[in-house]
């Protein structure tokens, strides 16, 4: 019995430890593109806004997600965009900015030309090595689903089927 706060504490440690190991290094948009010019790697970009629901849900049941947060931190840059930021990004010769005419309540320029102007909360934007648009998925995807999609676009199977496909060949709908 008197190793029994000895035993929660170690417990609390260990728990706090795991917790800690599991959560993605959210990155801005500069910080990912200055580190895959250091390093390659596929970026992942979530676009979202403060008052979205599902980008809320996705923070919270999917990012937050052991399996998920480990897979991204060791697959891709993880660069999480407010669509609705009011920051200017100077980027690939371009200057992007807030353009408040966009849209209801205004939108980033950099966000409208990632997602091709179909400003859809939360969408996921894969970027190649080279920083060139993969695929925009738009919408909330369980944790379960969320990690086909990223086996999907990690392991460059896009390159020579669909994502149907690469399901059906899981044996998965």
């Amino acid at each position: 019995m008197k190793n029994l706060p000895t035993l929660l504490v170690f417990s609390c440690f260990v728990l706090f430890s795991c917790s800690l190991s599991a959560q993605i290094e959210w990155l801005s948009w500069e910080e990912a593109v200055e580190k895959n010019k250091q390093a390659p790697k596929k970026i992942l970009v979530d676009v979202y806004t403060d008052w979205c629901g599902w980008c809320k849900k996705m923070d919270k049941s999917v990012f937050a997600d052991p399996v998920i947060a480990a897979y991204v931190q060791k697959n891709f840059y993880a660069v999480k965009f407010d669509a609705e930021q009011r920051k200017t990004l100077k980027y690939d010769g371009h200057i992007f900015s807030f353009n408040p005419e966009a849209g209801r309540r205004g939108s980033h320029e950099l966000a409208f030309a990632l997602l091709d102007g179909r400003m859809s909360y939360p969408s996921i934007v894969y970027l190649d090595e080279q920083r060139d648009r993969i695929t925009i998925s738009p919408g909330f995807k369980p944790a379960d689903k969320f990690i086909n999609e990223l086996n999907f676009i990690e392991g460059g199977h896009y390159r020579t089927k669909t994502y149907q496909e690469f399901l059906a060949s899981l044996g998965k709908k």
